[in-house]
């Protein structure tokens, strides 16, 4: 689980605590989706009004480098200091069995996933594949949260490169 900050039924923002993983389409019956980049498709178009929309909080995000023997995970942020940013994401109610393996819990859920886009010259030199969409304006999270789809949906798009800054690379050294 993740907090999100959502519109509410009365209109108000509310902060929410939602599980991450979307339901995959139906046809395919896969795992939960997390990343959603085919905005396009029938099964995520129905989410995409201002009542299913978020904004997912972050202060710093993970790609991995495809190096040998493994993966050299590689943290991005806006600067060195973190600061709160927040992804565009979106949200619906679901019900079966979610959670972990060894705990899985059946019933209602509240599920979310966020936006991914084409990747920055930043992201792309380590993911080059896509990045998440990034909101970094108050005028951004309310165009995000409270506009129509169309409009709404032009914020999917890459952060102008150099906006992202590696704030660490490689295995943690305190854990």
């Amino acid at each position: 689980e993740a907090p999100v900050v959502r519109n509410a039924p009365d209109g108000a923002r509310e902060l929410a605590m939602l599980r991450w993983g979307m339901p995959s389409p139906p046809a395919f019956g896969g795992p939960p989706i997390t990343n959603i980049r085919n905005t396009k498709s029938p099964h995520w178009r129905r989410w995409l009004g201002p009542a299913n929309r978020c904004v997912v909080p972050f202060t710093s995000f993970c790609e991995y480098a495809d190096t040998k023997p493994r993966k050299t995970p590689t943290w991005f942020a806006l600067d060195e200091t973190r600061p709160l940013a927040v992804f565009a994401g979106i949200w619906t109610v679901w019900h079966g069995v979610r959670g972990p393996k060894s705990a899985p819990i059946d019933g209602e859920h509240h599920l979310f996933g966020f936006l991914t886009t084409d990747a920055n010259a930043d992201v792309g030199a380590v993911h080059p594949k896509a990045m998440p969409v990034i909101l970094t304006t108050p005028e951004e999270i309310d165009t995000w949260l409270t506009a129509p789809a169309s409009e709404a949906m032009a914020l999917q798009r890459p952060l102008t490169d150099g906006a992202l800054r590696i704030v660490a690379q490689g295995r943690r050294e305190d854990g």
